[in-house]
C-alpha cells in the first residue's frame, strides 16, 4: 500500500501535459519542377532557441518576425544529387495549436534523382526529441517516412522508388506510442483511478477495453481531421477526468460497478484527443492515407504500454484489496491523491498556462 501511495505522490509532483513537447515534423511535397517543405516545431522549443518567452513568440512581438526568419533560413538544408539548393521562398508563422511553421519552396533541378534533407535544428533540441519526416509526390503517394532525432537528422528520398519501406516507420511509431504512454503520467493516473476500485479481473478487463475502444476512435478521427479541439482544452478536459474519477471513487460506496464502463468510455474519447495531438504535432495528420501506418503503429504502442502497466498494477491492487484495511483506508487515500493530482493539473492547464 505504501508503494502505491508513494507512486501517486511522484505523479502529483510532476507537471505534465497531454502531449509530448519534444516533437516536430518535416513534410516534403515533391513535384516535377518544385519542392515544397513545411517544418513544424512546438513554440516552446523555438522560444528556447530564440531566448524569448513563448507568449512573445506566439504574438509575434517586436523583432520576433526577423528572428524567426533567420532561424528558418538555417533550419533546413536541401540537396539534390549532393548539391545544395537555395530556397526560392521562406515564410514563418504560428498556428492555432501553438506550433511554429517554417515553409519553403525549392526549385527542383532536372535529373535530380536523390534528394537529401538535413534538419539542422534537431541537434539543438533536448535529448529524446523526435521529428517525423515524410515525403509525398504531387499525386499524394508517400515516397518516404521515418523518425529523425538529434543524432540522426538527415533523410534521403528517391522520388523514383516504387514502394517505400514502411517496416522501419512502423517500428519507430510503435516505440513512440509505448514511450508516450509510459511518460504520460496523466493518462496512467486516470487508468489507476479506474483500476483501484475494480474487484476482479473481469471488471478491470471491461474498463480497459472500453478505454481502449474510445481513445482509439477519437485518435483516428482527430488524426484525419474529423474532430479538432485546441490542445489547451483537451489537456484541461483530461485533468478534469482525473479529478472526476478520483472524486467519484470517494463518493461511491465501493461496491457499485454499474455505469463505470460508460464513464470510462466517455472519458476515453477525451484521452484519445490527447494521444492524437502527438501525431498532429508531428505532421502525420497532413499525410492523408499515408497516415494509416503511423496511426496504427502509434496506437498499437499505446496499447502495449498500457497493458504492460496494467499487468503490473492490477495484480498488486487485487492483492491489496483482499485486506480490509486497504479497502477502508488505502482505496480512499489513493483516490484522494488521484483527485488532488487532477485538480492540480486542471489549475495548471487553465489558470497558469
Amino acid at each position: 500500500m505504501r508503494f502505491l501511495i508513494g507512486l501517486l505522490f511522484l505523479c502529483l509532483a510532476t507537471p505534465v501535459f497531454a502531449h509530448d513537447p519534444g516533437l516536430s515534423s518535416t513534410n516534403l511535397l515533391i513535384g516535377p519542377a518544385e519542392i515544397d517543405a513545411v517544418v513544424t516545431f512546438n513554440e516552446r522549443d523555438i522560444s528556447r532557441l530564440l531566448g524569448e518567452d513563448p507568449e512573445t513568440v506566439r504574438k509575434a512581438g517586436p523583432g520576433i518576425a526577423a528572428k524567426l526568419e533567420n532561424l528558418a533560413r538555417r533550419a533546413l538544408i536541401l540537396e539534390t544529387n549532393g548539391r545544395p539548393v537555395a530556397p526560392e521562398t521562406v515564410a514563418t508563422g504560428v498556428d492555432q495549436n501553438a506550433n511554429v511553421e517554417f515553409t519553403y519552396t525549392f526549385e527542383r533541378p532536372s535529373g535530380s534523382d536523390v534528394i537529401t534533407v538535413h534538419s539542422v535544428l534537431l541537434p539543438e533540441m533536448p535529448f529524446g526529441h523526435r521529428q517525423a519526416f515524410a515525403a509525398v509526390d504531387d499525386s499524394g503517394r508517400e515516397i518516404a517516412r521515418r523518425l529523425l532525432s538529434n543524432r540522426e537528422n538527415t533523410a534521403e528520398v528517391t522520388p523514383g522508388a516504387s514502394t517505400p519501406n514502411t517496416t522501419h516507420s512502423f517500428f519507430d511509431f510503435l516505440l513512440l506510442g509505448i514511450r508516450h504512454i509510459l511518460t504520460g503520467y496523466d493518462h496512467l493516473l486516470f487508468l489507476f483511478g479506474l483500476l483501484i476500485v475494480c474487484r476482479n479481473l473481469r471488471e478491470a478487463t471491461l474498463l480497459i477495453t472500453c478505454f481502449t475502444i474510445a481513445h482509439s476512435l477519437t485518435l483516428a478521427l482527430s488524426t484525419f481531421g474529423l474532430v479538432q479541439l485546441q490542445s489547451r482544452w483537451v489537456e484541461s478536459a483530461i485533468a478534469a477526468s482525473i479529478l472526476y474519477v478520483g472524486a467519484e471513487n470517494l463518493l461511491r460506496d465501493g461496491s457499485r460497478f454499474r455505469g463505470r464502463w460508460l464513464l470510462t468510455f466517455s472519458f476515453g474519447l477525451i484521452h484519445g484527443l490527447g494521444f492524437a495531438s502527438v501525431l498532429r504535432e508531428m505532421g502525420v495528420a497532413n499525410s492523408g492515407r499515408a497516415a494509416i501506418v503511423p496511426l496504427v503503429a502509434f496506437n498499437s504502442g499505446v496499447e502495449i504500454g498500457q497493458l504492460c502497466v496494467a499487468a503490473i498494477l492490477l495484480p498488486l491492487i487485487l492483492h491489496f484489496r483482499k485486506e480490509p484495511r486497504f479497502l477502508r483506508l488505502g482505496v480512499p487515500a489513493c483516490s484522494a491523491i488521484v483527485a488532488i493530482a487532477g485538480a492540480a493539473w486542471l489549475l495548471q492547464r487553465t489558470l497558469f498556462s
